[in-house]
Formats: C-alpha cells, sequence, structure tokens
C-alpha cells in the first residue's frame, strides 16, 4: 500500500498500549497481570480494568492489529494514547517523564508499517511549556502527527495558559484531538453516579465531550485560534443533541460572549470542529450531520476497544469519510 495518500479508509481513534511504558508513571504504574484465575488486569493508580485483554492482543501486539485491520478493511490508522494513561492529574515531571517514554516507544512502532499506521503524541498539559516543547519534539523529531490529549486537566480547556500550545499546534500545522478519560484515574474523583455499569465510560465520556466542546466555543478558543482544528471523539458526545439548548445560552445568558449571540451563532462555531464519528447509532450519526455537515467528520473505530467485536465488519461508511480525515491529517505533506 501507499499508505494515507490512497487508503480507501482511514480510522483515526485505534488506542495503543505500549510494554516500553510500563511502570514509567511512577507508583500510577501502568502495571498489568493476571488474577488467580487467569483474567488480565490493568491497573492506573489506585483504578484497576479488569478482565480486558491488552498483552496478546491488537492493542499491544503490532503484527495482530495489522492482520485485524485487513480483515476489517482498514487501511490506515493512527495511534493514540491509552486514554487509562493520559496522566494530566500527575506531578509533571512525571508527567513529562511518561509522555516522553510513550512517545519514543510509540513513534518506533508506527515505523514498521509506515503505509499503514503513524501515530498521535501524548502531552503533560499540566506543565503548559512542557507540552509545547514535547509536541515541537514528537512532532519535528519523531514523526508523530499532532497531539492527543484528555478532555480534562488541573486547568480547564479553554484556559489562555493553553495558548501557547494551541498556537504551536497552529504554527506545526497539526489538528489536536480531545477525547476523555476515567475520572478519578490520577485526579480528582467523577460524579458518584458515573460509578457501577460502565457509566463512567458509556455517559461520562460522552459528557466530557459535550462540555469541552462547550468551554472551548464559550471560552473563545476558536476566536483567539482560528486556524485550530480540533477533532472531538465519539461525536463530540451530546452536543448535537444539546445544540439548540446550547445555542440558546450562548444568545441568551448575561455571561454569553459576543461571538455567540446571534441567532445560529453556536451551530455554526460547531461547523468548525472536526468529529470522529464512532456514535454507535445511525440516528445520531444523522443528527450530528444534520447540523455540522458531512465534511467534517472522520471515521473511527475504538479499534479492538471494549465496544467492539471480536471481527469489526467492512464500513462502506468509511469510505466516504477518507477524504475528509487526509484533508484534516494534512495528507498532502506526509511522505
Amino acid at each position: 500500500m501507499a499508505g494515507i495518500a490512497t487508503a480507501s479508509t482511514i480510522d483515526i481513534h485505534a488506542h495503543a498500549v505500549l510494554a516500553d511504558t510500563m511502570g514509567a508513571a511512577g507508583r500510577f504504574g501502568p502495571e498489568m497481570g493476571m488474577d488467580a484465575e487467569g483474567k488480565p488486569w490493568f491497573r492506573v493508580g489506585d483504578y484497576k480494568l479488569l478482565g480486558v485483554k491488552y498483552k496478546g492482543s491488537p492493542f499491544m501486539d503490532v503484527d495482530l492489529r495489522i492482520k485485524r485491520m485487513d480483515e476489517a478493511g482498514i487501511d490506515f490508522q493512527v495511534l493514540s494514547p491509552n486514554p487509562l494513561t493520559y496522566f494530566h492529574f500527575i506531578d509533571a515531571k512525571e508527567a513529562v517523564a511518561f509522555c516522553a517514554k510513550h512517545n519514543d516507544a510509540l513513534a518506533a512502532l508506527v515505523k514498521r508499517y509506515p503505509d499503514r499506521l503513524a501515530g498521535f503524541c501524548a502531552l503533560p498539559i499540566q506543565d503548559p511549556g512542557a507540552a509545547v516543547e514535547e509536541l515541537h519534539r514528537s512532532v519535528t523529531d519523531l514523526g508523530l502527527w499532532g497531539p492527543y490529549i484528555g478532555a480534562d486537566s488541573p486547568r480547564r480547556v479553554e484556559s489562555p495558559d493553553f495558548d501557547p500550545l494551541y498556537a504551536a499546534c497552529v504554527k506545526l500545522d497539526v489538528p489536536l484531538f480531545i477525547h476523555p478519560s476515567v475520572a478519578g484515574l490520577d485526579g480528582p474523583p467523577g460524579d458518584p453516579n458515573l460509578k457501577g455499569f460502565d457509566l463512567d465510560l458509556a455517559v461520562g465520556f460522552a459528557a466530557s465531550e459535550t462540555l469541552a466542546v462547550a468551554r472551548i466555543i464559550f471560552g473563545g478558543v476558536l476566536e483567539r485560534h482560528p486556524r485550530l482544528d480540533i477533532c472531538i471523539s465519539h461525536g463530540g458526545g451530546a452536543v448535537a443533541y444539546l445544540a439548540g439548548r446550547l445555542g440558546q445560552a450562548g444568545m441568551m445568558r448575561p455571561w454569553a460572549p459576543a461571538w455567540t449571540k446571534k441567532d445560529g451563532a453556536f451551530e455554526e462555531i460547531l461547523k468548525r470542529f472536526w468529529y470522529d464519528a464512532h456514535v454507535h447509532d445511525p440516528r445520531a450519526l444523522k443528527m450530528l450531520t444534520d447540523i455540522v455537515g458531512k465534511d467534517r467528520l472522520v471515521f473511527g473505530t475504538n479499534f479492538a476497544g471494549w465496544d467492539q467485536p471480536a471481527h469489526i465488519e467492512p464500513s462502506p461508511q468509511a469510505k466516504e469519510m477518507a477524504d475528509n480525515a487526509r484533508r484534516l491529517l494534512r495528507a498532502g505533506k506526509r511522505k
């Protein structure tokens, strides 16, 4: 294959777990093992994920990943950090060391299949200056394709402290990807109602994505950085369903900024984001498409993740989104 330039199906939502990063975050791990019954576990801090197989799966075995990609009709994937290991709340020095280790390992992995794989870098965003440095190193020295960060951190996503990072993305001409993590892994606990029934994944992720979009818009990030491309996972959470309500708040509330005051302004700003179309339901995808259009949707699978069958069926929908992914990922400047 000739890589992203001719790929019919481009998957931008595919996490990797890297053996070289085990133990690289000090007491937070990460660490993996087997219980007495032979069931796998994965530990981050005090959080233990049970029953999800990483070792010997496409998450860690790159040759098995390529085999599964072939079976699913996926020509190209851009691999991203495991959401359990963003480590945005740990000590900054530990985060800097972990992200460097992660990005070195991911760059080495994707170089084994340059026509099939690329990578997004992890960033220590609790230290915005260090995050900018690691972004530059990852893109210019390691050849990674942009940053992939969590939706929550010690600073709000609209904080001016992040302006140097957003400006660096524009200068380097790379997109920024935002994806949630489980609350409480290494920082403050989330809503206790999300504990149980995997609601932290099924509902908590969508809430985090919706909040990130709203705060970016109301906080003026895209006004300060009009050339910044941001891609939100899982269709932006519930933002399509809440577009009318959020738009009304942007027109009517006393704190509303000037850029959301006009009728329809909120929805127009929504069209400036990019959206991973991994939403599980064609009705949800239709609503998102009706609001933001087709040209900002990119295909994603959460490849081999908890919400995927063992064998992903080839998707005709993905082919329609491949050119969008090429634009978002700056395929024209890739070798």
